[in-house]
């Protein structure tokens, strides 16, 4: 499946001021699979060294230099290591946190060779106190499940894809094709963007075994505590991971995920998690400026899922999403603003660390809630989802009245439009909200 990350490894590979790079992402998105594709087309000849797989390699990284490291390397695979001919990929890098080190001296003493690294659960390595990260001489580029975009692509729906990239603010969509990517739609919020479930619906149509799948990628992050945390943290990993699918859309109370348990071990627990790449915090911000980050309240949260297919699994809720028509208020619109955090996610540049963020007054008899600020240029937007008219979009209303943003932006399962200081976008249109929103402003 062609991922549209590829376009940055094409443009890495390219730069004269190349940088190693150190590909992150959760288990099972597609890591080592776009970095060996990327390196039989871009170059000559693909190494891979796999530290998972071949533990005994590490022992070329006992050293920091890049020639002895590369000498013992071709010796141990057999395999010739050329400066601008070869792709080095480091795989499972976190299993040897003296490569991650070595990079440094690969940029600063041997920077004509190709290195990229990647690891499921690099996390845990670069942050582990121990750990003194080659800062400055390392580029971090992040990859997420398929995007929506990317499976449109992935089903041979291009042209589709070519279309929506057309539309501009004064665009009338058929309404046959509005249709016809609705359904597409409701099919990838049962699928999800993980690359095996994607790959599975693709050859078999069939969603019961799409379903067996994501099921056994939800085991494999169980079989995954383990290599992160001690035994005794285990009970309240899986509790987590249990209940966040649940939980997104709503703030979030340690209680509410198991009131037995103490905050400080569910705090940790999540903690885990959203190093594993499994949950993604969605932060409380004042949006009274820019980064939104400088204005969090970390006491302030609501969840994010690693993937909608995934979270829908967990809650059960395939059924209703094969039946329905109105799936915007499938568990209490869980399901779609999960899909819309997952987009934003994936719209991020892919060299920028992920952040996700929602705005809330809690004043007495005057509390609003946005489900989602985003920063456009110099600009703070608010985002809802909702099936509801314009009208009723009291919360953002607020933050337009309070803020002063030029317009909000409403997905909805409706046509474009812009009324009444709200864009209201199809949720189809995801991929295309910072680029209207631009010619909206």
């Amino acid at each position: 499946m062609k991922r549209d990350i590829e376009n940055d490894l094409f443009n890495w590979k390219e730069r004269i001021d190349r940088l190693p790079l150190l590909l992150r992402g959760a288990r099972q998105v597609g890591k080592s699979y776009i970095v060996e594709e990327f390196g039989k087309k871009a170059f000559k000849n693909l190494v891979v060294v796999n530290f998972e797989f071949r533990p005994e390699l590490k022992q070329c990284f006992t050293t920091l230099d890049p020639i002895e490291i590369i000498n013992k390397l071709q010796l141990l695979t057999g395999q010739t290591i050329e400066a601008g001919k070869t792709l080095l990929f480091l795989d499972e890098i976190q299993e040897c946190p003296n490569a991650i080190m070595a990079l440094r001296y690969f940029k600063e003493k041997y920077n004509k060779l190709a290195v990229i690294g990647a690891g499921s659960l690099m996390e845990f390595a670069l942050n582990n106190s121990n750990f003194r990260m080659p800062v400055g001489r390392v580029q971090f580029i992040y990859l997420e499940p398929l995007s929506w975009l990317e499976f449109l692509t992935a089903s041979g729906n291009e042209q589709l894809r070519h279309y929506l990239g057309q539309i501009s603010l004064n665009s009338v969509i058929d309404g046959a094709v509005h249709k016809k990517l609705l359904d597409l739609l409701r099919i990838y919020l049962i699928v999800g963007g993980m690359p095996a479930v994607v790959k599975e619906y693709l050859e078999s149509k069939n969603f019961l075994n799409c379903q067996r799948i994501q099921n056994s990628l939800l085991q494999t992050y169980r079989s995954d505590f383990g290599k992160y945390a001690k035994s005794s943290e285990h009970k309240y990993l899986q509790k987590v991971l249990d209940e966040a699918p649940r939980l997104v859309g709503d703030r979030i109370k340690y209680s509410n995920i198991d009131p037995d348990s103490k905050s400080r071990d569910i705090k940790q627990a999540l903690n885990l998690l959203k190093l594993a790449g499994i949950i993604y915090p969605v932060y409380a911000t004042a949006a009274s400026g820019l980064p939104l980050e400088a204005q969090i309240n970390e006491m302030k949260f609501k969840l994010n899922f690693l993937d909608v297919g995934l979270m829908q699994n967990a809650c059960g809720l395939q059924t209703k999403l094969t039946l329905t028509n109105d799936f915007i208020q499938i568990n209490a619109g869980a399901v779609t603003e999960q899909f819309i955090g997952q987009e934003l996610r994936a719209q991020t540049d892919s060299y920028l660390e992920r952040g996700l963020f929602f705005w809330a007054r809690d004043k007495k008899n005057s509390s609003a809630e946005v489900d989602y600020v985003v920063a456009l240029d110099s600009l703070i937007l608010p985002v809802e989802v909702k099936a509801g008219k314009t009208g009723t979009l009291k919360s953002l209303k607020l933050f337009i009245k309070e803020k002063k943003p030029p317009f909000g932006i409403r997905f909805s399962q409706e046509k474009l439009s812009l009324c009444d200081k709200v864009l209201t976008l199809p949720l189809y249109m995801t991929g295309q909200m910072r680029r209207l929103a631009q010619e909206a402003s």
